[in-house]
């Protein structure tokens, strides 16, 4: 019985020196881990708050990019004029995946 959560080996494959199982790879497995992603800095804005101002920079990017995959807040901040907010600013990094011809 073994007590260990690490994969059971497949035929031919051993073990590395801290004992976990060397799993060959697929060809497909490869090629699916080879992408490139293209990383760009939208600011998004919203009168309600910061999570409305990163979902309006994500959804215009959406209608002319393609392949979105990862969005980071980066920065918030607000817009003030005579002493009170008028609106939430939100940065965000936006990666999408190139395609291969």
């Amino acid at each position: 019985m073994r007590h260990d959560l690490s994969p059971e080996p497949r035929e031919g494959a051993g073990r590395n020196p801290s004992g976990v199982a060397n799993i060959p790879r697929r060809k497909e497995d490869v090629m699916a881990a080879e992408s490139v992603y293209k990383v760009i800095e939208l600011v998004g804005t919203s009168p309600k708050s910061w999570e409305d101002a990163a979902k309006v920079a994500v959804e215009t990017a959406s209608k002319s990019l393609k392949d979105l995959r990862v969005a980071e807040i980066t920065k918030l901040d607000l817009k003030i004029e005579k002493g009170a907010v008028v609106s939430y600013r939100a940065r965000v990094s936006l990666s999408f995946k190139y395609k291969r011809d």
